[in-house]
């Protein structure tokens, strides 16, 4: 029995006092599916072979040529947001992020000068500050991660996850939402997650009310190798736990609630699997409760370091001939990361699911403010309250999420008008998060309570 059906179906005794809850999902909306139907599979898969006709885009690779090398990759996908932007209306900004890095000692061998592609979508609301970005990473690599001049297609590795941003940046150019949406193309991650650690601390220093940052990384393969497996229905999505930033009074707090299982990145991931049952068409969300694959990290790294809720997808089964692999055939298998390891059909529906993710928080209020459980009466009651969002319109109303201590998911919510629910649900065995929604059933991701005082 699947997920979504065995959560509809998970009434306990403790809610047979509790007010009605209300289904599991809020509703869809029709006009985020339609965004979302407009995704090309055709488009993806252009736009791959267009960056593994560049030869190779390794980050220490030819930056003058306009035919091969990381230049003109870059210059490129710049090209194709200016095309969206103008296609669009001109709304989309677009600009060539550089920053220079020095050597390092290890997988930078000289001063390289780098850009990330970065598009901007503002606003439509100047009172609703918050900030989306969805990534990939342009820059590929062979065996030897210091060899800039082989062929390095990377249709995969990352292709999949710039043409994905690419697109999503296609589709939503035209579209008016009340906060504003980045897509960018950063550099540098094979070489040491140089292009997202310059991003994260620009948006650190910059002020940016970044709420989701989504890092898609190798998202476009659905047969997976040694073992063989495939399975084109399912992506990964990674987060922490702990944030990776989290201070002593943070640590001791988290310690006291036991919320090492709701950060806001887990928070985030579980948004990702709400959105993928109500726009997926079976396609689901795979929650992966670690930042990231084994002992890995990627371009959302940086952005958790620096406090960010930041995520990773990446497809289910990995073929690890098709990664990092110099190009040849060795008894009788070909290795490399070629235009024919990609399934287009499952990186469009990979994204699909960044796109209804974004959409949905875009047109949703903000997250309400100061979430607190009250606890001066002893009793097996819940009482919680909070402030409206800082950011944006006021919410319509709000929702109160239940899931049991031991649930990896949200089990129940439960509408509520004011800034504050009683439930008589006992803080001793469920966990609690409040999200804000508007007048159409768009909901924020949920927050954790705190302590009151």
């Amino acid at each position: 029995m699947k997920l979504a059906t065995l959560l509809l179906l998970a009434p306990f005794a403790a809610f047979a006092q509790a007010p009605k809850p209300a289904p599991l999902l809020p509703p869809a909306d029709p006009a985020i599916q339609k965004l979302v139907e407009e995704i090309s599979a055709k488009n993806l898969e252009a736009d791959i072979r267009k960056l593994v006709s560049f030869g190779t885009r390794h980050t220490l690779s030819d930056t003058l040529s306009s035919t091969r090398g990381i230049g003109a990759a870059r210059n490129w996908v710049r090209d194709e947001f200016l095309k969206y932007s103008k296609a669009g209306g001109g709304r989309l900004t677009v600009e060539l992020d550089t920053f220079t890095v020095k050597p390092d000692g290890r997988r930078i061998n000289k001063p390289v000068l780098m850009a990330n592609v970065l598009a901007t979508l503002p606003g439509t609301d100047p009172t609703d500050t918050r900030v989306i970005l969805v990534s990939g990473h342009i820059d590929s690599r062979v065996s030897d991660v210091m060899n800039a001049t082989a062929d390095a297609p990377g249709a995969n590795d990352d292709g999949s996850g710039t043409v994905l941003v690419m697109e999503l940046a296609r589709v939503l150019a035209g579209q008016h939402f009340p906060c504003t949406l980045k897509f960018v193309a950063v550099q540098g991650e094979e070489q040491g997650l140089y292009g997202s650690g310059h991003l994260a601390e620009r948006a650190k220093k910059e002020g940016w009310n970044l709420i989701a940052m989504l890092n898609n990384d190798i998202v476009g393969n659905s047969h997976g190798f040694d073992p063989v497996i495939t399975d084109a229905t399912q992506v990964r999505v990674f987060s922490e736990g702990v944030p990776a930033n989290e201070t002593p009074e943070q640590a001791k707090i988290r310690r006291q609630l036991s919320s090492e299982n709701d950060a806001p990145s887990r928070q985030l991931a579980r948004y990702i699997s709400r959105a993928a049952l109500l726009y997926g068409r079976g396609h689901q969300a795979t929650l992966e409760y670690r930042p990231d694959r084994f002992l890995r990290g990627g371009d959302h790294t940086p952005f958790n370091q620096q406090g960010f809720a930041a995520v990773r997808f990446t497809e289910m089964n990995e073929d690890y001939t098709h990664q990092h692999q110099d190009l040849r055939t060795e008894k009788g298998r070909a290795y490399g990361d070629v235009t024919e390891g990609v399934d287009f059909a499952y990186l469009r529906r990979n994204a699909g699911l960044n796109l209804a993710t974004m959409a949905a928080l875009a047109l949703a209020p903000a997250a309400p403010a100061k979430v607190e459980v009250l606890t001066a009466n002893l009793t097996n009651r819940t009482e919680l309250r909070w402030q409206a969002p800082v950011a944006g319109p006021k919410p319509s109303g709000y929702v109160v999420l239940v899931r049991e201590t031991s649930a990896s998911q949200w089990q129940q919510r439960f509408p509520v008008a004011d800034a504050k629910a009683d439930l008589p649900i006992s803080k001793d065995n469920f966990i609690f998060g409040v999200a804000s929604v508007d007048a159409a059933g768009h909901e924020s991701v949920a927050v954790l309570p705190v302590v009151g005082k």
